[in-house]
């Protein structure tokens, strides 16, 4: 399998990833992919200010977990390629549709294992 254009395809997602990421969150020091969402810079003069500036926080956490669970994903599939294993399902040992793999490059099974591991998509 001539995995070029998925590393590459890899590689842009890795890259929109961590910028969304740096634009919400901190990457957290010594816990490699691990990112804390950072509050946004506001007053906090009355009560709606506090609690918009919660609101606010509690929806970035939403974002950054989303966001850091797809870049584990990806880098994952990264390290498959240079491992060798790219392409083939964890469960089986079997290729991976190319379909599949053209639809989500960082997936981890075939399409019959598809609800096998946690957090597969």
């Amino acid at each position: 399998m001539d995995t070029a254009k998925y590393q590459a395809k890899l590689e842009e997602e890795k890259a929109r990833l961590t910028e969304e990421l740096e634009m919400i969150a901190d990457r957290q020091p010594g816990v490699p992919g691990d990112w804390q969402a950072r509050p946004e810079e506001a007053n906090t003069d009355t009560r709606d200010d506090v609690a918009e500036k919660f609101e606010t926080l509690e929806q970035r956490r939403a974002n950054e977990h989303t966001l850091e669970s797809r870049l584990n994903e990806v880098t994952g599939a990264l390290e498959r390629i240079a491992a060798g294993t790219f392409g083939f399902c964890e469960v089986d040992h079997g290729p991976i549709e190319a379909d599949r793999l053209e639809a989500n490059p960082a997936a981890r099974t075939c399409k019959a294992h598809l609800e096998d591991l946690n957090g597969n998509r």
